[in-house]
């Protein structure tokens, strides 16, 4: 799931004029420092998207020299079988040369090979000189055999040296090649690790960031408790008191949408924490327009944050005003943004409103994204909207 964008938050109650309260100070304390921190985990956020490309990169670069190295070690494989069999073929050769020698015969190869045999040792050893003859051409044609043996055999093993040594220097550049991408592989196995070290320093900035965020969150929705506890008391007691109930059928639920720590929303409508109306699933505006839309029969869409309803309300023709109304939106708009949105139930001319919402900080629920029916003074909405 993906995270959504907030569109309306943590309840911002603010009190009307004669409650001594200063809401826009206050709200510009919090405001300012929640800012702040979600400018530093935007930045930091930025940046760790940045490092992800980069280390996505170096991976793709990293598959492309390992296709590489397979092909340079499949060539090297194919090279070495050959140097192999050149090595085998030149002992052949070698051994084929021994055999040569032995089948001749020692002496014949003695008398042929070293030539220490004179003509006039021979003619003595003749018993005519017909013999003699025959002596010196079978010793003529055994050497000229014997000689065309052997540097026929000669000649091959030097043709196969000269193929071994061009194979050698081919080995040799393949491992050098293969060399060169193993250090080329480190190097950006090195600086993924480091660009991965990077993210997650930045990863963590944002944590901390968060964290703080939340912090500062928390101390604002106490304020805001405060600040309605105060208009309990001069409104004669009658203070933001749950009386429970149920949200009649707003469609998304722990199920199906999920308000974090954060009060940011997941899942909804596709998947990215939407409602399909333009506003976070649990969240107060989600509500507000469905209720609308079930109440009045069509839904406000894309109107913004709790803040923005009023002006939307007016571009749409939409009555606004000061006045409660049941069947209205109570909007909150003083406390900045994003503000806060109920619907106005009841009217309970007391100077207190029956309303119902969703998503003020653990109401109706433990943390962010809850429904919650509650009596609350009327003097916490700054504006109605009479849809």
């Amino acid at each position: 799931m993906t995270k959504s964008m907030i569109v309306a938050t943590a309840v911002v109650m603010t009190l009307s004029a004669p409650i001594a309260f200063d809401t826009r100070a206050n709200a510009d304390q919090y405001d300012d420092q929640i800012n702040a921190l979600q400018a530093e985990i935007n930045s930091y956020q930025s940046q760790s998207q940045q490092l992800g490309k980069q280390v996505r990169s170096l991976q793709d670069e990293l598959a492309a020299i390992d296709v590489q190295k397979a092909t340079i070690q499949a060539q090297i494989r194919i090279s070495q079988a050959q140097y192999d069999q050149l090595q085998v073929q030149i002992k052949e050769l070698e051994q084929r040369i021994v055999e040569n020698k032995q089948a001749l015969g020692d002496t014949l190869a003695n008398i042929y090979a070293d030539d220490k045999i004179s003509p006039l040792e021979m003619l003595a050893s003749s018993k005519s000189i017909g013999d003699y003859v025959d002596k010196q051409e079978y010793r003529s044609s055994m050497r000229d055999q014997l000689a065309t043996t052997i540097d026929q055999i000669n000649k091959d093993k030097a043709d196969l040296e000269k193929k071994k040594a061009d194979t050698e220097r081919v080995l040799m550049d393949q491992r050098g090649s293969e060399g060169a991408l193993a250090a080329k592989e480190q190097e950006k196995n090195n600086l993924v690790a480091r660009t991965q070290n990077d993210q997650n320093a930045y990863n963590s900035l944002v944590s901390d960031r968060q964290a703080k965020q939340l912090q500062v969150q928390q101390q604002q929705q106490a304020a805001i408790e405060a600040a309605i506890a105060a208009a309990a008391r001069a409104s004669g007691g009658r203070g933001a008191i749950s009386v429970g109930g149920s949200s009649g059928g707003y469609p998304w639920n722990g199920d199906n949408c999920y308000v974090d720590g954060n009060a940011w929303s997941w899942g909804g409508a596709d998947g990215n924490g939407t409602d399909g109306y333009g506003y976070g699933c649990r969240q107060c505006v989600s509500y507000v327009a469905w209720r609308v839309g079930k109440e009045r029969g069509y839904v406000p869409k894309n109107w913004g944050n709790a803040v923005d309803w009023v002006a939307s309300a007016q571009s749409a023709g939409i009555e606004v005003g000061r006045t409660p109304r049941e069947g209205s939106a109570g909007v909150i708009t003083a406390g900045g943004s994003p503000g806060h949105i109920v619907w106005v139930e009841k009217d309970n001319h007391d100077g207190t409103l029956t309303v119902a919402q969703y998503n003020y900080f653990n109401a109706g629920g433990s943390g962010w994204g809850n429904f919650s029916r509650m009596i609350v003074p009327a003097g916490s909405y700054q504006w109605f909207i009479y849809f």
